[in-house]
């Protein structure tokens, strides 16, 4: 029933002439935006327009014009003329807040689906003066940052972005935005950069142990060990273990636990066997919760310090461990 409200929802608001023509001057705007992860503003790309207190301002400076010719109220003419040169001098201050900044977008770093992603943005002012009360938001979220940019210096901002899906996004228009000094006038600017964010799926939560390695000798993997809930690449700590087979991040878990459990590796069993991830061994149906069931694993392979591989419809990533190994899974994960 929600589906089908939502739909009829969409349907109508496709077919709104208001939402048209929203739509195609929204597309023809951007069309003239091109992509560029360094930007300067300048007097075309920068834009103003008088703000609700300043709509109100002018309204009281004309009602204290008509009043103070009908009454011939020489003070009235003086504050009029006054705030009216107040608010003049607003506007170009306002306007020069923004005019010249130049920003620049550091490359996103990649994170996990569901996760809010801060893209960096300097921004680096050549002005003698201080710049003040300048925002940056993702364009229609509402969530500003603010900082002030020093007289010929640079300022770094973060701003949140929370793409909901995996895969490689395009980053979305930025808006930055100042008020200053008086809030009469709203100068702001869009920007498109041309970064791409990659985010790898969001892991399944309390997902099952690894599944058994498989022989080299042939297809039949090898049985697991019972009750350690382990890939039987590791087994419990034995004295006498060297300390190169001690799986040390498992150890600095247990530490923070409050266990003093730890395990080495297996290197018999290892050199038997080879742990593949695919998804006909996550034994789900739905191919998002595959990926997340993979996705998990490979962290928990990751975290053990096995060797894995992973095995996906139309890629393949070798066997190997380690901080790449990790990436390269996840990248392949995100991408597929």
């Amino acid at each position: 029933m929600t589906e089908t409200v939502f739909r009829r929802r969409s349907v109508a608001s496709a077919l709104n002439p208001a939402g048209m023509v929203q739509r195609r001057f929204r597309a023809w705007w951007m069309a003239r935006l091109p992509r560029t992860d360094t930007t300067l503003l300048t007097q075309r790309n920068v834009y103003i327009l008088p703000t609700g207190a300043g709509w109100m301002l002018a309204l009281t400076l004309l009602v204290l014009l008509v009043a103070s010719i009908n009454f011939q109220l020489n003070l009235g003419y003086l504050l009029t003329f006054l705030l009216a040169g107040s608010a003049v001098a607003g506007m170009h201050v306002c306007h020069a807040t923004l005019r010249g900044l130049s920003l620049h977008l550091k490359t996103p770093t990649p994170h996990f689906a569901g996760d809010s992603a801060a893209l960096e943005v300097q921004l680096t002012s050549e002005r003698r003066s201080p710049r003040m009360a300048i925002a940056l938001a993702v364009q229609g979220s509402g969530q500003w940052s603010w900082t002030d940019v020093p007289a010929q210096g640079a300022a770094v901002v973060q701003v949140a972005f929370a793409p909901a899906r995996r895969g490689l996004h395009d980053v979305p228009v930025l808006t930055a935005e100042t008020r200053f000094p008086l809030g009469t006038f709203r100068v702001w600017a869009l920007w498109r950069p041309a970064a791409q964010v990659l985010v790898y799926p969001a892991p399944e939560p309390h997902a099952p142990a690894l599944p058994p390695g498989e022989s080299l000798g042939g297809d039949a993997p090898t049985t697991q060990s019972a009750g350690s809930g382990e890939f039987d690449g590791v087994r419990a700590y034995r004295r006498g273990d060297p300390q190169k087979l001690v799986v040390w991040k498992k150890a600095a878990q247990a530490l923070a636990t409050g266990t003093d459990a730890l395990v080495s590796r297996d290197t018999q069993q290892s050199q038997r066997s080879e742990l593949w991830l695919e998804p006909g061994r996550t034994g789900l149906v739905d191919p998002e919760a595959r990926i997340a069931r993979l996705t998990a694993w490979v962290l928990q392979a990751d975290r053990l310090g096995l060797r894995y591989g992973l095995r996906l419809a139309d890629s393949v990533v070798p066997q190997g461990s380690g901080a790449a190994q990790r990436l390269r899974c996840l990248e392949a994960l995100a991408l597929c």
